[in-house]
């Protein structure tokens, strides 16, 4: 009782909703689960089969009607149920992939990560850009949307990267101690971080005009945060993985990591930027505290297991690939999609190039930074709210999305055969390995303990008498068996 007006609680989840919820989340993670072991064995990684599950099980190609239409109603409240769910993986993911980057390797390699990054935006930006301007009328949004802001809007949906989509292929194909690995998320993270403040920029010029000030502001929010951070944010966050890595049991280490991720995406999302930026930077922070990164693996395989599956099902919920029927919108669909390509692959690989690096590298970076995923998803659902893209042009932008993400691998994949690894990411993949749970180092070392045993054993009895026979386990082992 306040001031004599009586608060009355909030009502909680309608039982139906809660079904509905509850169903869609175990379909989508079932269906995911199969589709991603079954491309895993045609040699491709999970992720497109994660990805083709919300186009399978969406309104593209209608399967099973009722069904779909139960699991997935169109009503906004039950939809946001599976939004929130999805969103949360997707932060927790970029998290998790932020505390396996070296940033000792950043360091000395800064300048080719903004060399990459920066033509890798500047090229299809402008490329986008160029298209925008003559696209057909049939699949732009009628109303007052100039064609410039359009053209802005389909530039800045060409020069994003995905992050999420990234970092989970990357570990699908166990490329994340690589270093064309690591380039790839510093320069997807810078390319990401300049694409939402381009973003804001086209959405403030499509409703209330371009304004300088806000721009500034937001540059400055996004330098100030990154600053804090690098400083006062990596010595709290260390005090705090020292005192949660004292227990026997990873809980409370997970616990932290996972509330320091979502403070830094809360952060962002205050300071009006992606929430994702913010997530990834938390994770580079939670990166420098080595003791806790085995710790760390519960939570690892959570995300990579079950949360990001939902996530990356959820964004092909939205795809109706029946506009494709029409010429028109087919062909241009693939003009867009054949301009989106060759504009990130061309700038990644001239970037690569200018720093002095191979050929197969180029080719690597290329590749990687393509993939664009559900952060186009979203910059679409953003045209779409403000009237920049009708529906059409929307399904376009997400199925450029989903094509980009799914070619990426098998490239991705050749490319790196052909890098000869370094004895530096060697070192880096058996801490990767030991800090999800592989744990070769403590096989390595048993067998290790088994080899040296049995030289002292002969005919079930130990020698008694002079020093063991030089045998097999008393070779260093350990170097051979990692």
């Amino acid at each position: 009782m306040t001031g004599g007006t009586h608060v009355h609680p909030v009502p909680p989840l309608a039982p139906h909703s809660l079904l509905v919820f509850l169903a869609a989340v175990a379909v989508l993670l079932a269906v995911a689960q199969l589709l991603g072991r079954l491309a895993a064995r045609i040699g491709m990684p999970a992720i497109v089969g994660e990805l083709a599950t919300g186009v399978i099980l969406g309104p593209s190609l209608h399967l099973l009607p009722r069904a779909s239409h139960w699991l997935f109603p169109t009503d906004a409240n039950q939809v946001h149920l599976l939004d929130g769910i999805a969103q949360v993986g997707a932060v927790l993911l970029v998290g998790v992939t932020g505390t396996q980057l070296d940033l000792g390797l950043l360091r000395r390699t800064g300048g080719t990560a903004l060399a990459v990054s920066g033509l890798n935006l500047i090229t299809p930006l402008t490329l986008g850009v160029t298209l925008g301007l003559f696209l057909p009328a049939t699949v732009v949004a009628s109303g007052h949307t100039s064609r410039v802001v359009l053209a802005l809007f389909v530039g800045v949906t060409m020069c994003v990267s995905a992050i999420p989509v990234i970092a989970k292929t990357l570990s699908d194909m166990r490329l994340l101690h690589r270093n064309p690995g690591q380039l790839i998320l510093a320069a997807g993270s810078i390319d990401d971080a300049v694409g939402w403040l381009l973003l804001s920029v086209v959405s403030a010029a499509a409703t209330t005009g371009v304004r300088t000030g806000h721009v500034l502001v937001t540059v400055a929010y996004l330098i100030a945060f990154v600053l804090l951070a690098g400083t006062v944010g990596r010595v709290g966050v260390k005090k705090v993985l020292i005192v949660t890595t004292r227990a026997d049991e990873p809980g409370p280490t997970v616990a932290a990591a996972v509330v320091i991720i979502l403070a830094g995406a809360v952060t962002t999302a205050a300071l009006g930027m992606e929430p994702i930026f913010g997530a990834f930077i938390a994770g580079t922070v939670i990166s420098v505290s080595r003791i806790a990164q085995r710790q760390l693996a519960a939570l690892r395989t959570l995300v990579l297991s079950v949360l990001a599956p939902l996530f990356l099902a959820t964004a092909g919920l939205r795809v109706d690939v029946t506009v494709l029927a029409r010429p028109m919108v087919a062909l241009t669909a693939l003009v867009i999609a054949l301009v989106a390509i060759f504009g990130k692959f061309a700038g990644a690989y001239a970037g690569a190039r200018l720093r002095r690096l191979g050929r197969w590298e180029g080719i690597a970076l290329g590749a990687g930074m393509n993939a664009r995923g559900v952060v186009e998803v979203v910059i679409a659902l953003t045209g779409l709210r403000l009237g920049v893209l009708n529906t059409t042009t929307y399904t376009i932008v997400v199925l450029v999305a989903l094509v980009t993400s799914i070619m990426a691998p098998p490239v991705l994949r050749h490319a790196m055969s052909r890098i000869t690894q370094t004895d530096e990411e060697l070192v880096r993949k058996i801490d990767h390995d030991t800090w999800d749970g592989v744990e070769r180092v403590q096989r390595a070392v048993v067998q290790c303990s088994r080899l040296a045993r049995r030289p002292t054993l002969r005919g079930g009895a130990r020698r008694s008498k002079g020093p063991p026979r030089p045998g097999y386990g008393d070779r260093p082992m350990h170097r051979r068996a990692l």
